[in-house]
C-alpha cells in the first residue's frame, strides 16, 4: 500500500462552545497549535458568528474549514407540511452562504431532516421532500465550490439515514456527483454489523470522516475497533479528511449539548485531548498503510 496522505481535523467544540468572535479566535489558534489541518464548526450557534472575522482568523492561521448541522423541528425538509419544508429549505440555504462565506469546503450533517428521535418512521411523502430540497441546494452548493456530506446518523437522531446503504441510497436519488457520503465511528458503532463493510460500501464516494469512541471521549479508551477502521479506510485508499470529535461537559453549547446528551464531564483538558487524538489517528492511518 502507498503512504497515508489524509489531513486531519478537531470539532471546534474541543476547545470552544461558541462561535463569537473571541471564541473563534481561540478555536483557530489552538486548533492550530495542536497540529491539526482542518476545524469543523457547527453552525447551531451560526448567529453569532462573525463572517469576516472568522475566515481572517482561519486563514491567518493557516487553516481549512468544514462546517456541520441539523435541522430543527420547525425547520425539517423531511416533514410533510410545506411550511416546515420551507423554512429548513431556507435554513440550509443560509448555512451553506455562510460555508462558502467562510472558506469552507464542506457542508454536512443531517442536512436532511430534524435532529431527535422522531415519532414515526419517514413517510414516503417526508422522503420525497428530502430527496427535493437536497438536489436543489446540491446546485447551489456547486455554483459556491462547496460539497455536501451525508452524514450518518443513529436512530435516536434520525430517521432518514442510519446506515451506509441508506446514505448511498438517498445519495443517488439526489443524483449528484457534489454529494459525498460522510462517516462516523460513534454511529457506526451503533448501526452497522461491522467497522469494514460500510467503508467497502461507500468506496471512492466517501468524502469525510468523523473519529470518535463509543463514549465520546480519549481515543482508544473505548471498545470501538478502530484497527479495522482504518485499515478499510487504506483499502479503498481513502485520502480525504478524518476529524476528531468528542464533548465533554467541560465545554458546552447552548441548545446543541442538551441535544447530543453531554452529560458527562470525560474529560477537562481540550489541548490534551486534541494532541492525543491527533497522533492516535496519524498512527492508526500508518500502520495501516504499512501493514
Amino acid at each position: 500500500m502507498s503512504v497515508a496522505t489524509n489531513s486531519f481535523g478537531v470539532h471546534a467544540l474541543v476547545w470552544r462552545g461558541g462561535t463569537t468572535p473571541d471564541d473563534v479566535t481561540a478555536i483557530a489558534e489552538q486548533t492550530a497549535a495542536a497540529g491539526y489541518d482542518l476545524v469543523e464548526f457547527s453552525l447551531h450557534d451560526s448567529v453569532n458568528m462573525d463572517v469576516d472575522h472568522a475566515r481572517k482568523a482561519l486563514q491567518s492561521n493557516g487553516l481549512r474549514v468544514t462546517c456541520s448541522r441539523g435541522l430543527a423541528l420547525d425547520a425539517d425538509v423531511s416533514s410533510e407540511d410545506p411550511a416546515v419544508v420551507s423554512r429548513g429549505a431556507q435554513l440550509l440555504a443560509d448555512s451553506l452562504e455562510l460555508t462558502a462565506a467562510i472558506g469552507g469546503e464542506l457542508l454536512t450533517g443531517a442536512l436532511y431532516s430534524a435532529f431527535g428521535k422522531a415519532p414515526a418512521p419517514l413517510s414516503r411523502k417526508g422522503r420525497e421532500n428530502v430527496v427535493s430540497v437536497l438536489q436543489d441546494l446540491s446546485k447551489e452548493a456547486e455554483q459556491t465550490g462547496v460539497t455536501l456530506g451525508l452524514e450518518i446518523c443513529n436512530r435516536y437522531e434520525t430517521n432518514v439515514v442510519n446506515t451506509t446503504r441508506d446514505a448511498l441510497r438517498l445519495a443517488d436519488d439526489i443524483g449528484s456527483d457534489n454529494v459525498v457520503i460522510h462517516l462516523d465511528t460513534y454511529h457506526m458503532n451503533i448501526e452497522e454489523s461491522d467497522f469494514v463493510t460500510p467503508v467497502l460500501d461507500a468506496a471512492d464516494r466517501l468524502g469525510y470522516v468523523h473519529i470518535g469512541e463509543n463514549h465520546r471521549g480519549y481515543m482508544g479508551s473505548g471498545h470501538l475497533d478502530f484497527t479495522s477502521f482504518f485499515g478499510a479506510l487504506a483499502r479503498i485508499g481513502y485520502s480525504g479528511t478524518l476529524t476528531f470529535e468528542s464533548f465533554s461537559s467541560a465545554v458546552l453549547a447552548s441548545g446543541l449539548s442538551n441535544d447530543l446528551a453531554i452529560w458527562r464531564n470525560l474529560w477537562d483538558d481540550g489541548d490534551d485531548l486534541a494532541r492525543h487524538a491527533l497522533g492516535y489517528m496519524r498512527q492508526g492511518m500508518h500502520a495501516a498503510y504499512t501493514r
